[in-house]
């Protein structure tokens, strides 16, 4: 398993599409799936740039893994977001479910992504949205990387400030890197 991870608008969406085309990757977006299956209050609360809670998100990803067949090499984009479902992702791996091998992580400004985001033109890509997400992100997925890395997951930095080709090719190579060794 792949981990593809990075601020709102780093281009988790358009290089996991790449990336899963290239290499033949069973490609899981959280956003798309959260969208698709979330109501309610929950999408009230995402909406309004919040995040559901640990074990709600975790439900829906191990339903997701259920539907999935043993040895196929998944790309996630989108989880873990928190350290506990990070926790619960790598006592699924010791458990032997599948295996957590990468995280490849899109670095990139407020300022850069702001004005991705606000061009989409999305629902949910409010100024008042975008912010609040922007700060769950300092606040409960950039220690994530750090944790990752403690926990003998290998993480690459990728700046995502760079043309969309060339942000593909540092994470092909770094992906290819990551098989060689």
């Amino acid at each position: 398993m792949i981990l593809l991870m990075g601020i709102a608008g780093s281009g988790k969406g358009t290089q996991g599409k790449m990336l899963a085309d290239q290499h033949g990757l069973h490609l899981i977006s959280m956003g798309d799936v959260l969208r698709m299956y979330v109501t309610g209050k929950q999408r009230q609360r995402m909406l309004a740039g919040g995040l559901l809670e640990d074990q709600e998100i975790i439900a829906i990803v191990d339903k997701l893994f259920e539907s999935i067949s043993n040895g196929t090499e998944i790309l996630i984009d989108g989880f873990p977001r928190t350290i506990a479902q990070a926790e619960w992702l790598l006592n699924q791996a010791k458990a032997g479910r599948f295996k957590v091998d990468l995280a490849l992580h899109l670095v990139a400004s407020r300022r850069a992504v702001k004005e991705r985001l606000l061009k989409r033109a999305r629902i949910d890509d409010t100024e008042a949205a975008i912010e609040a997400r922007f700060d769950q992100y300092e606040q409960s997925t950039e220690p994530l990387i750090d944790w990752l890395s403690r926990h003998n997951v290998k993480v690459v930095n990728i700046d995502a400030e760079q043309t969309v080709e060339t942000v593909n090719q540092q994470l092909v190579k770094a992906l290819e890197d990551y098989k060689k060794a």
